[in-house]
């Protein structure tokens, strides 16, 4: 798009004419001042890795660009072994044309490269001298998945105006899909809106609470089919080499999350690459660039968005060392089943199975942590259901809810957590504080389940009991 509307070698204004640049202000007073009047140098950094083989990167680019500049603008120079930068600078001196830069996956070198601090400080040195305080510089345009790398000195790329997923700025709305056009596209496409929503909303920024991953949201109505639709298998990759690293007891906080909890993160430290890493925050850190985790600006808390990044955690946490979250995971369709059934002392005996299995990595300290490990335990029930944590009733705050999805044809729960009391105090907590009467929109069948947490109950720390009720 950028390409069209800047090079001069063509004519795109049918293009852009009918939209909002060329008619609201303040786009239009400038619309027709930059439309196709620059040179515009596009550079796939992946494509130029790729091509450089064995060759240094920066010198087989400046190469390959140089060959067409020189076609162009040959008459400039009186000899041609001259740099990529040096040679702008002259036809800025002789013809004071600016020219428009856009480098696509400028950061692929620190994802590729990720070994050879060696490559990674000459393109950055590079790509300084290419663009810092040039007068041919029009514009320059990078994207990627990675902040600006910080190497001390090498950090001098700071005449870019960052948009991260940590903040997006102007960008918001543009970072996805958001909840409108997403609903637009349901109804265009014929399919069910909470079910898009549980696959692929949960990216929140601070104006726009809803955001969507397109590229899944895209290829589920193509194929109008929900599915995981992540592809990527070097981010993949990547995953599973960090979340098996245990900073901090970094694992403690994805099993935090995978129960549908909030861990929070502090996001200053990361050194913008995939190698360095100091603490467990530049981890978390990293993976909220990577698209795996969601980030709230506000709380400073991070958590998994949607049921398709669940998955690829899931996925991930297959290969050795999460044996015990996964039998848990492997467990949680029969603990679902006897809940459904109401039957509560299966349900204990369930709970205290999965807090057996996962105590060496979660500690069981406060309700909070309970109310994870119990989202962990219930892990299959998302196939049907979409979990919240801590959902405001307007008298409080009801622990856990699993409210069912259109095709589920199952009814909804209320789980309320006590710990050192009893699961009669928290089912009739639900009912004093009137928690169902939160669940907007849903009429049905409703099973109040109270969950008590007994620390000094060595051979039954989980007590349950079970209700159902109407709600019309």
């Amino acid at each position: 798009m950028l390409c069209a509307y800047y090079d001069k070698t063509c004519d795109s204004a049918p293009l852009f004419d009918d939209l909002a640049i060329a008619a609201k202000e303040p786009f239009c007073d400038t619309y027709k001042k930059h439309l196709n009047q620059f040179d515009v140098i596009y550079l796939n950094m992946q494509q130029f890795l790729i091509e450089a083989e064995s060759q240094e990167l920066t010198k087989y680019l400046e190469q390959e660009v140089l060959e067409e500049i020189l076609e162009e603008y040959g008459e400039v120079f009186k000899r041609q072994d001259i740099g990529l930068a040096y040679a702008l600078r002259k036809i800025y001196a002789k013809t004071r044309k600016k020219f428009i830069f856009l480098i696509d996956e400028w950061d692929c070198v620190m994802r590729e490269r990720k070994e050879s601090e060696t490559q990674q400080k000459q393109y950055l040195d590079f790509l300084r001298n290419l663009l810092k305080d040039q007068s041919y510089v029009a514009l320059a345009y990078m994207t990627g998945i990675l902040p600006v790398k910080k190497y001390g000195e090498h950090s001098a790329l700071n005449m870019f105006t960052e948009h991260s997923m940590t903040d997006q700025g102007t960008f918001e709305e543009y970072t996805g899909f958001t909840e409108d056009e997403v609903k637009m596209l349901c109804g265009q496409f014929g399919m069910d809106f909470t079910e898009v929503s549980s696959w692929y909303d949960g990216y929140m920024f601070t104006k726009f609470q809803h955001i969507y991953n397109p590229r899944s949201v895209v290829e589920a109505m193509r194929c109008h089919r929900l599915s995981n639709y992540w592809t990527s298998t070097e981010v993949y990759d990547a995953l599973k080499t960090y979340i098996n690293m245990n900073f901090d007891r970094l694992r403690a906080d994805i099993v935090r999350m995978l129960g549908g909890g909030r861990v929070e993160v502090n996001t200053r430290s990361f050194r913008n690459d995939m190698r360095n890493f100091e603490v467990k925050d530049d981890v978390l850190t990293l993976l909220i660039h990577l698209g795996y985790l969601a980030y709230d600006a506000e709380t400073k808390e991070v958590f998994i968005p949607n049921k398709e990044i669940v998955e690829e955690f899931e996925t991930a946490m297959s290969v050795k060392g999460w044996s015990e979250v996964m039998r848990v995971v492997k467990a949680s369709e029969k603990l679902l089943e006897d809940t459904l059934a109401c039957r509560e002392k299966s349900v204990a005996e369930g709970l205290d199975k999965a807090h057996t299995e996962v105590s060496s990595i979660l500690t069981y300290n406060d309700e909070n942590s309970l109310g994870c490990a119990i989202g962990l335990a219930y892990y299959s029930a998302r196939k049907d259901y979409i979990l919240i944590r801590e959902l405001p009733t307007g008298r409080g705050f009801a622990d856990v809810v699993f409210l069912p999805l259109p095709h589920a044809g199952k009814p909804a729960l209320v789980i309320e957590l006590k710990y050192d009391k009893t699961a009669d105090t928290a089912i009739q907590q639900i009912k004093n504080r009137q928690y169902t009467q939160a669940l907007e929109n849903y009429i049905g069948e409703i099973l109040l389940i109270g969950i008590n947490y007994n620390k000094d109950n060595v051979d039954k720390p989980h007590s349950c009991v079970i209700e159902r009720v109407e709600k019309t």
